[in-house]
């Protein structure tokens, strides 16, 4: 139980991440701004996970996990129901920047929390099992939200999201037993994770790697329409596939590592991924094989949970950081891959081409991560010989 009351938690931050660009015409409209400008009440919210994972990783290094976790929720309900009361530009930017702020650090805190409640073999499943609320958002949570957003207000869409975190709140209270920060644990020793060469190596992984999911995924739309043959009307029941692939992925990575390990389960999924990029770019160019090539491109995702029990492994005592920058380098990735596939349009290729994109980058993070492995299996050899 304490797994599913956290992943409400991831629920209702992935609900609240993508729902701002569903309901970005509204925004913009009853903020008085274009569309460009109001894509920064995006760019804010991402702005504000990226400072605020170590800042808040770095302050709250000696608070109890649940007692850090139930307050995170809380923040992050008053931010968003903040945000649903905020009517011009420069208060709801303010509100969204501060709704981003806890974002990081309640994954990397509940990633230890869920980590030290199960065998070691089991903390890829664990962390699976959090992230599950995120990618079910995709599914359920920012498409419901949308439209509600849309018949009614989208501030009733940011008020549904503070609920869902008061909810969370609640479930967190009653079910996630009480545990202490390691004795170690001090904003010294979280500064530490930024020593290790790993944890940067890993970091690059993700922000590299991941921004292969973001070319395909920030131009899906564009792709479905002007390489599949969807029309406008048809393309929203079609990308609710590639979240179920984020789902099954999220289901499937934790699997494959208790069979394979962690770092061969990281090795082989993010060698996949960049099969299923290439593959993709065939499958778009027709309806039907578009729809299917959606879920596979969405299965991408299968590497995170191993990614994320990795980074807590190399960070020592300071798992806590490592795990917030983990969300921070998953927002760099957005902005790696939807700049990048931006270039590619840019220079004249098709949407269809950012599938190519996405393979390079995610082969990119793979020999980054082959690289990272190699160091560890030399510092290995050489502290046996010693």
């Amino acid at each position: 139980m304490s797994q599913l009351a956290l992943a409400v938690g991831s629920f209702a931050i992935g609900t609240a991440e993508f729902v701002s660009m569903g309901l970005l015409p509204e925004m913009a409209k009853a903020t008085s701004v274009d569309i460009p400008t109001a894509g920064h009440y995006i760019a804010a919210y991402a702005f504000g996970v990226v400072v605020g994972a170590p800042i808040f990783a770095v302050l709250t290094a000696k608070l109890p996990r649940k007692t850090l976790i139930v307050g995170l929720l809380v923040f992050y309900a008053l931010a968003n129901i903040l945000s649903a009361f905020s009517f011009n530009y420069t208060t709801l930017i303010s509100s969204r920047f501060i709704s981003g702020l806890p974002h990081g650090i309640f994954f990397g805190v509940a990633s230890i929390a869920v980590s030290s409640m199960v065998p070691l073999a089991e903390r890829p499943k664990a962390i699976g099992n959090v992230m599950l609320g995120l990618t079910i958002a995709t599914v359920i949570g920012a498409p419901a939200a949308t439209f509600i957003g849309q018949v009614s207000s989208w501030s009733v869409a940011f008020i549904i999201v503070g609920v869902l975190a008061l909810v969370s709140v609640i479930l967190v209270s009653i079910y996630l037993p009480h545990s202490s920060m390691s004795a170690s644990s001090s904003p010294l020793a979280e500064l530490g994770a930024l020593k290790q060469k790993q944890v940067w190596l890993m970091l690059a992984v993700v922000s590299i790697g991941s921004g292969g999911l973001f070319a395909v995924f920030s131009y899906i739309k564009n792709i479905l329409m002007f390489e599949s043959g969807y029309i406008l009307q048809q393309v929203p029941f079609i990308m609710p596939l590639l979240g179920c692939g984020m789902v099954a992925g999220n289901i499937i990575g934790p699997k494959i590592s208790a069979k394979l390990g962690l770092m061969r389960t990281i090795f082989f999924t993010m060698a996949f991924s960049t099969c299923i990029y290439v593959i993709f770019y065939f499958l778009c160019q027709a309806r039907l094989s578009a729809a299917f090539g959606c879920f596979l491109v969405g299965l991408s995702f299968a590497s995170m949970p191993s990614i994320q029990t990795r980074i807590m492994d190399v960070a020592a005592n300071a798992q806590t950081l490592a795990g917030a920058l983990i969300q921070s380098a998953f927002n760099l990735a957005n902005a790696i891959g939807a700049r990048a596939g931006g270039y590619v349009l840019i220079l004249g290729f098709g949407y269809a081409d950012t599938a190519i994109l996405a393979a390079l980058l995610t082969l990119g993070g793979l020999l980054i991560f082959y690289y990272s492995w190699h160091l560890e299996k030399r510092d290995l050899a050489c502290l046996n010989e010693a």
